[in-house]
This record gives structure tokens, C-alpha cells and sequence, in this order.
């Protein structure tokens, strides 16, 4: 059995695509996924399993919440241990203390590549947003004071992108790792 991560795609935001975690827990347990838990209202879902496939687990989550919850919701799946290693590789800048910053991570939904998130984005301004690539997500910090002067903000809405992202803040990351 490999622990995963599997993580939802705009749900609960905004009083939109509404999603109970009790019930998508309760839901998942019931199909053989085993050791299910859940974080915040914002669609961290942590579970083992013994597929090895993560598109599969995906396909097989999403078909899931269509199912039983008629919602279309992109899922991202990755292995517990991929993030721990993930988060080795991030900057002394990232997720720090500083309660003037806000810390992110935004993963890549597949086949999304950097090169295309950046093409998209354009370039963060440097007073105010640092961004770095690592796998197939980038670390993202901004100013909570500025952050509509970044130029990332309001583009990581745009309907070019938005789902083709999923944006964690660096606590939920610190928190799901280690569940």
C-alpha cells in the first residue's frame, strides 16, 4: 500500500461546487480506498492504496465525486512521499515565518507544463511575487499587503489556466505531508 495525496481542483470556493469532505471520505472508503483522510474544506484527500497508477487513482476519484456528488472536479494525485521530497527543494524564501508574506504552492495538472504556466503568467514583479519551478509545481510567495500589484494574483484565475492548477498555501502542504 503507497500513501497518497489526492488533491480536488476549486471546490467549496466561493460558495461554489460545494463538496461535504465527510461524505467524499465516506464515499472513498466505501471503494476500497483505505486509511482516508481529509484536510480543511478545500479538497485535500490523503488515502492509501495498492494501485500504483496515479492517473488511474485520479480517473478513478473523479469519476467518483461525478457520481455521487454530479460535480466535474479535477484531481491531482501525487504520493505522499513525492511532496516530502518536494518540499526539500524549496526556497529559503519559501514558507518562512513572515506573516507578511503569503506562501504558495501551485502544482501542475497534467499535461500543464512549466513553460506553458509561464507563457500564460508572464512575469511575477520581483517587488512584490517570487516564483520558483521545482517537478511540477512552482513555489509561489507574495506580499499580502501588494498582492494586487503581483501580476500573478489575479492571472492564476484566468480561464486559460485555472484548471489546469491547483494552488495549496504552505501550512496545508506542512499539514498533509506528514497525515
Amino acid at each position: 500500500m503507497k500513501r497518497y495525496i489526492a488533491l480536488l481542483r476549486g471546490i467549496n470556493v466561493g460558495g461554489k461546487n460545494k463538496l461535504s469532505m465527510a461524505e467524499l471520505k465516506k464515499a472513498l472508503t466505501e471503494r476500497e480506498f483505505s486509511e482516508v483522510l481529509t484536510h480543511l474544506n478545500s479538497g485535500n484527500v490523503i488515502f492509501s492504496s495498492s494501485i500504483d497508477d496515479k492517473q488511474q487513482l485520479a480517473g478513478q476519484i473523479e469519476a467518483l465525486i461525478k457520481d455521487n456528488f454530479a460535480l466535474d472536479i479535477p484531481v491531482h494525485i501525487l504520493l505522499q512521499s513525492e511532496l516530502a521530497e518536494l518540499l526539500t527543494s524549496a526556497p529559503d524564501w519559501w514558507g518562512t515565518d513572515d506573516q507578511t508574506i503569503y506562501d504558495n504552492l501551485i502544482f501542475l495538472l497534467p499535461p500543464l507544463s512549466y513553460e506553458t504556466l509561464y507563457q500564460v503568467l508572464g512575469e511575477p514583479k520581483e517587488a512584490y511575487e517570487q516564483i520558483q519551478p521545482a517537478q511540477n509545481a512552482v513555489f509561489w510567495s507574495f506580499s499580502r499587503k501588494n498582492y494586487q500589484k503581483t501580476h500573478w494574483w489575479a492571472k492564476t484565475a484566468n480561464t486559460k489556466i485555472k484548471n489546469k492548477i491547483t494552488i495549496r498555501t504552505a501550512n496545508t502542504i506542512r499539514k498533509i505531508v506528514t497525515m
